[in-house]
């Protein structure tokens, strides 16, 4: 595609064909379904792969793999940040995309590739992982951008209800993604595993680029970026912030080389983590400081400075699904039926079943208590809470595992502990997720719109990060210890939450 500016078109009614909506938002429904079905499958299959010692895994030990599995997923939302910034710029979001997906298909194949040549394990591995992190930079913020771009700006409602739906192929991703990726991978072998993965993403790259038709211009570069002075202006700038993350990366590879700068995978998650968080308290403070123009705005952003926080300790807690909740199924939990040992990772399909059949529930909900519902730090605070009981869930549970369990897939504490940690977790995602995005965009000033949702996902980076971390000390702690601590403090953060809401809703100057 070119960088010639087209102009989205508003489809008229008679020609809206998908679900009564227009006819491009299938092609964009599919593209992120097998997007994310190739996202949530390999990552069902990560941490066991890694930490695997028996069936030809990486052998790594818990804490190392775990370091990995957080600075990946920390990256696949960090990226999400300049992948929105380079298609605003540079490319236009339907470029974006299809960039996007070829690398995230060339990742999970070249995850695939020691089934095929041998000896590529490692080089191949890592590889996989970082051409995956930029592929989901690209095409995660910049999918869900074309969406919104299919509608006109007078049909709100239409374009809320265009998103419901597609947002219902994510979490369809996530059912068959584990499903077939940790069939085949846990199964048969783990790298034939990665290849599923890599085939749902090729599925959903050539569906896109046969369906990109139905767009009709949505998602093109738009005018005022698409001036020769202002591209020639961010290439500029993109190649300077390449070269500046290169020195830097380069320096502290030499540094630890060198004996200069003793630093462990561990210990460089560990800095990464406080460096964000630096970063996200200076930002706050001087857009509070300097960029907000009277006290209501500074009284808003700061209540999104504390949504953040919030924010970061939930994904903290609820993203170990990928990391200790999968080790846990694996090792501690009797995952045998009628004489047939199912994988782990399908443990990963329930919390998308959960929301599929919560989500309109809880919609309703919301809507019916009216008058009566709850403040956002109230909405936060229970997200938080019912966070922590799950974790307490566990954490009980953990107190029944029999001896051998992690020797015997038989052997073990019954699925129904996992199944009611889920049940908790998700009822937390409704009630801290969706609140937050919509939070984030009613509480920033119109110009900062941009800004402020970045360190949403920057949050939910953090708390990615967090998450592995918090998994590594799984062979340090014992579980009940671990999981009793990680309670403990998702449910005091969110008593915190609950205890100070009426003065933390005065901050948000009148937005409900």
């Amino acid at each position: 595609m070119s960088n010639q500016v087209v102009e989205p078109v508003a489809i008229p009614t008679s020609h809206r064909a998908f679900f009564g909506h227009p006819i491009g938002l299938s092609t964009l429904f599919f593209t992120e379904m097998w997007e994310r079905a190739s996202y949530y499958g390999m990552r069902a299959l990560l941490i066991l792969y890694m930490t695997d010692t028996v069936r030809g895994g990486l052998g790594m030990d818990i804490q190392t793999g775990s370091a990995i599995y957080g600075l990946y997923t920390f990256g696949v939302y960090a990226l999400a940040l300049p992948g929105g910034w380079i298609a605003d710029r540079l490319v236009g979001q339907r470029r974006a995309v299809l960039q996007g997906a070829v690398l995230i298909a060339l990742g999970h194949y070249s995850l695939a590739l020691p089934y095929f040549v041998a000896g590529t394990e490692y080089w191949s591995f890592y590889l996989g992982l970082f051409l995956v992190v930029i592929g989901t930079g690209l095409l995660k913020p910049n999918v869900s951008a074309i969406v919104g771009d299919l509608y006109a700006d007078d049909e709100p409602a239409r374009r809320d209800a265009g998103f419901s739906i597609f947002y219902m192929g994510i979490n369809i991703g996530a059912v068959i993604g584990p499903f077939f990726c940790s069939l085949l991978g846990e199964k048969v072998n783990w790298h034939l595993g990665f290849s599923v993965a890599g085939i749902g993403m090729t599925f959903g790259l050539l569906q896109y680029a046969l369906g990109a038709r139905h767009l009709r211009g949505a998602g093109e570069l738009k005018e005022d970026s698409a001036d020769p002075g202002r591209l020639a202006d961010a290439r500029r700038k993109l190649a300077f912030a390449l070269g500046l993350v290169i020195i830097l990366a380069g320096s502290v590879i030499g540094l630890s080389r060198a004996g200069i700068l003793p630093l462990t995978l561990v210990g460089f998650a560990q800095w990464t983590g406080g460096i964000i968080v630096v970063l996200a308290l200076f930002y706050f403070a001087w857009v509070i400081g300097f960029v907000c123009r009277d006290q209501t705005e500074r009284r808003r952003v700061g209540l999104c400075a504390i949504l953040f926080i919030g924010a970061a300790m939930f994904w903290s807690g609820f993203e170990q699904a990928g990391s200790s909740f999968n080790l846990f199924a694996q090792d501690s939990t009797d995952r045998v039926y009628l004489g047939w040992e199912t994988p782990a990772g399908w443990f990963q399909l329930i919390n998308p079943m959960f929301i599929v059949m919560l989500a309109p529930v809880m919609g309703i909900l919301w809507v019916k208590l009216n008058e009566r519902n709850p403040s956002i730090p109230a909405k936060f605070g229970y997200g938080l809470v019912l966070l922590g009981a799950g974790f307490f869930v566990l954490a009980w549970g953990a107190n029944y595992i029999p001896n051998g369990a992690s020797a015997d897939p038989g052997v073990g504490i019954t699925p129904a502990w996992l199944l009611a940690t889920y049940f908790f977790h998700t009822v937390g995602e409704l009630c801290l997720s969706p609140i937050g995005l919509s939070s984030i965009t009613k509480l920033s000033p119109k110009r900062l719109v941009g800004q402020m949702m970045g360190t949403w996902f920057m949050g939910a980076a953090l708390g990615n990060l967090i998450a592995g971390l918090v998994a590594g000390y799984l062979e340090a702690l014992p579980t009940v210890q671990l999981f009793t601590a990680v309670a403990g403090i998702a449910a005091g953060c969110g008593l915190l939450f609950l205890v100070l809401a009426r003065p933390l809703n005065w901050l948000a100057a009148g937005v409900k």
